[in-house]
């Protein structure tokens, strides 16, 4: 045992997550982010400069006396009220029941976000799906009050679960609650009108709270009839303080500013005043400069502009990509409906490509970074053993510039082709 071990006999290993992994295997080989001549296929946030038609980024925010004081654990209120605000504007018209500040509450990124629900969550099994987001792993295995429930998709019907599963699973497994991300960090599939009020239906039929992870809702690539097309349960709720729906959003994705972590949760009241509580001993609330900044980033103007422009650019992106992996010879098993990211079946590559860690690791020096599918099998605790059913996958992200993403798939066919 080495004497670091020893030093700190008192800690365990914590895993990291994919992309954490991938990046950091990458960095051993000289990867740095700001190196044009790296291809980070394997990333996790979109690309965060100019593009054309959209509202100009922020470089600068101004940090007054009282911005030097800690925020409010729940958030700051005008920011809280933003939040509901556009909400209610994009979700809510024409419905009587409506968001307001106290169904909002504010945090420091996604991940803290879910964590503190997390914490809040009584001793109830979670639904949680196969393939989803891997750091959903480490949440659910670090917090006991709750018995992860595994739910696996089938890919030759393309990740689709309908209502009645759905109807199936929460009954017949007792599910107290059911986290996914919607649209699906990695396979991209995207739950949306008739079917996901369907949802929102059996959650409110059974008690069953639905953790809706929607920090992709702006990525949308399925035909809908409003402009820009997002998607978000919001719209099917009926009562926004008694249906059992918790939705997680931010500024990470759909506003394109990662660093700011900036996030949401958006619930019933009760809901809200629980994950606040756990945010008082969790982390102590979000940066308050950055939530006063972040608040004309809410105006419906603002957001619609940023979404129109993020799909027509990141749209290029999505074809280029699927077109030049099924024309390497990767397949899939679904076209991405939402997020941008790529989920690439391996399993007709040659020996050992069609293995998504041995992919990796051949993409690697060439300078190309992609993520192993097999993080994107939630298995807390390695409950149901190391094997993964998705060592044949890996994850692709057109979330860089349109020149990286074309350099990189060129890079990963000279891969394919070298075997």
């Amino acid at each position: 045992m080495s004497d670091l071990q020893t030093e700190l006999g008192a800690f365990r290993s914590v895993p990291r997550t994919g992309v954490i992994f991938v990046t950091s295997e990458a960095s051993r080989l000289g990867f740095r982010p700001d190196d044009p001549d790296w291809c980070n296929l394997g990333q996790g946030q979109p690309e965060c400069g100019e593009l054309p038609d959209a509202p100009a980024r922020i470089e600068r925010i101004s940090v007054s006396v009282n911005d030097q004081e800690y925020s409010p654990i729940a958030g700051l209120w005008e920011l809280r009220e933003a939040v509901a605000g556009t909400y209610n504007q994009l979700y809510r018209r024409g419905h009587r029941s409506q968001y307001s500040a106290e169904n909002v509450a504010i945090c420091g990124g996604g991940r803290l976000a879910l964590a503190r629900a997390a914490v809040a969550l009584g001793h109830v099994n979670l639904g949680h799906f196969l393939p989803d987001y891997t750091a959903y792993e480490e949440l659910l295995d670090v917090f006991r009050s709750f018995t992860p429930i595994p739910i696996l998709l089938d890919a030759t019907r393309g990740y689709a679960f309908s209502p009645d599963e759905l109807r199936h699973e929460m009954l017949g497994r007792g599910l107290g609650a059911l986290l996914l991300s919607n649209p699906c960090n990695p396979t991209g599939k995207v739950i949306h009108d008739a079917e996901l009020a369907s949802w929102i239906s059996a959650a409110r039929e059974f008690d069953c709270t639905l953790l809706i992870d929607e920090f992709y809702s702006n990525y949308i690539w399925v035909n809908r009839k409003v402009s820009p097309a997002t998607v978000s349960a919001a719209e099917y709720i009926e009562d926004v303080d008694r249906d059992p729906v918790v939705i997680f959003n931010g500024l990470t994705k759909n506003w394109r500013y990662p660093g700011w972590r900036i996030s949401w949760t958006l619930g019933p009241k009760s809901v809200i005043e629980a994950v606040s509580s756990a945010g008082s001993f969790l982390d102590g609330g979000a940066s308050r400069p950055l939530q006063r900044a972040a608040i004309p980033l809410l105006s419906l103007d603002h957001m619609k502009r940023e979404t129109i422009a993020l799909q027509k650019t990141f749209a290029q992106k999505r074809r280029l990509m699927i077109d030049r992996l099924r024309a390497s010879g990767i397949r899939l098993d679904n076209e991405p409906d939402g997020t941008f990211y790529v989920w690439g079946n391996l399993e007709q590559l040659p020996p050992p490509l069609n293995d998504g860690m041995q992919f990796f690791r051949a993409a690697l020096q060439y300078k190309v970074i992609v993520v192993p599918g097999e993080f994107f099998d939630v298995n807390p605790g390695n409950r149901r053993g190391r094997a993964s059913r998705f060592k044949s996958y890996a994850r692709f992200s057109f979330g860089p510039s349109y020149d990286l993403v074309e350099k990189g798939l060129l890079r990963l066919s000279q891969v394919i082709r070298s075997g």
